[in-house]
């Protein structure tokens, strides 16, 4: 008996989450998942991650390396869904009218869910992979102040840059293949539409945030070349000799090269 109660007990206390890395986080007519770090009382920060074409917070969660390596730092792991089978922004194909701003409130609306019902509101970088990373990059330009960094692989602005973006400006880790087929370096067509061109982009953001040349760097197969602004935000481009490729180590990179910088 006493043995039942203190089962209870234990039940009672525990945190009623009613989701995470194999259950839906059900927010309004959309969702996400988090898978959370292993032995840890609270999250030193989370990767809030984008999926691919066609892709799925479950399948997200699937890759159990990706979790593995973030729950290993004490990161969680937030996989979002797009509202379509891809991610409705300016540009994409079969979504000539979208403005991205369905998209951009569903995030927000993430973010305050997991601060809400998990405690992660600190340390939060956004990461995605080909038409996930950009997803990525629409949000650099429109949440800024709500992540750390942005880390985008193999993908960025469908078509063309904005006109402008929000600030502060976003520190930005863009990993590309430079024998990417699939998303080349300088796009191609799709469709009614076209992807964007990285070095297009970049110089805009160069212009835009104020970079200023930091030299390059080789880590690993990533030959990256650094600008920095006045605030101490990172703009970097890093190459490597690679296709459409994405690895966990991308992922990290990025987040080793936002706290080197002290951005959290």
């Amino acid at each position: 008996m006493r043995f039942a109660a203190l089962c209870l007990a234990i039940v009672l206390a525990a945190p009623a989450h009613g989701c995470g890395e194999k259950s839906d986080c059900a927010l309004g007519d959309r969702h996400y998942r988090i898978a959370l770090p292993e032995g840890a009382e609270r999250p030193a920060g989370a990767v809030v991650y984008a999926h691919g074409y066609r892709g799925s917070a479950a399948g997200v969660m699937r890759n159990a390396a990706l979790r593995r390596a973030l729950s290993d730092r004490g990161l969680a792991l937030i996989a979002l869904k797009s509202l379509a089978d891809d991610w409705v922004i300016p540009h994409a194909p079969g979504h000539a009218d979208a403005t991205g701003v369905e998209e951009i409130a569903y995030v927000a609306a993430v973010l305050d869910d997991v601060a809400a019902r998990f405690g992660i509101d600190e340390g939060l970088m956004a990461a995605g992979y080909s038409s996930g990373a950009m997803m990525v990059w629409t949000l650099a330009c429109a949440l800024p102040d709500r992540f750390v960094g942005f880390a985008a692989v193999a993908g960025t602005f469908w078509q063309r840059p904005p006109d402008t973006c929000a600030t502060p400006h976003a520190s930005i880790v863009h990993v590309h293949g430079t024998n990417d087929p699939t998303v080349p370096l300088e796009g191609r067509a799709i469709r009614e539409t076209s992807q964007g061109d990285v070095g297009a982009v970049m110089e805009f953001y160069t212009r835009f945030g104020g970079f200023r040349d930091a030299g390059a760097a080789v880590t690993g197969d990533l030959d990256c070349t650094q600008r920095r602004n006045a605030a101490g935000a990172i703009l970097d481009l890093c190459l490597h000799p690679g296709g459409h490729a994405f690895r966990v180590e991308y992922i990290l990179f990025a987040w080793e090269r936002f706290r080197a910088a002290g951005r959290f």
